[in-house]
């Protein structure tokens, strides 16, 4: 009889993985890390633990968009609770002021909504430009 083997907190190796968003696909990379995020290649893989890896995004104002026009039509909502109080942003906005949002967003879309997810959803670094302070934590 075999049993699957369950990890826990005090087993998981957690790495930094460094990404260059540079002439990539959104989309792509996005679903590349939020797998990085959740540790689902990792043999010691368990849904209800975070198994995963830190993540740095570095030029993420740079990212390659595709589709037919979805950068000029797609809109992000809020919503307060008040009435009258939805606000929308465009993605070219989103892609020009805050490119750290716009990748938080699309992550914790991929992500599970629980608290879980928002605990992996905290490994998640980006940077809209080629600096970051995170040298020290790459370097092994």
């Amino acid at each position: 009889m075999k049993f699957t083997k369950i990890a826990t907190e005090e087993q998981i190796d957690r790495k930094w993985v460094l990404i260059d968003a540079e002439g990539k696909t959104f989309g792509r990379m996005m679903t590349e890390v939020a797998t990085i995020l959740r540790g689902k290649r990792k043999p010691c893989w368990t849904p209800n633990i975070d198994c995963g890896d830190y993540v740095v995004i570095i030029n993420a104002s740079r990212a390659k968009f595709n589709g037919l026009g979805k950068i000029n039509n797609k809109e992000y909502f809020s919503h307060s609770g008040y009435f009258g109080s939805t606000k929308s942003v465009k993605m070219t906005e989103l892609l020009e002021k805050n490119p750290e949002k716009l990748f938080k967003l699309a992550a914790r879309g991929m992500l599970p909504k629980t608290k879980l997810g928002a605990k992996m959803l905290k490994k998640l670094k980006i940077y809209a430009g080629a600096e970051h302070p995170h040298t020290a934590q790459l370097a092994k």
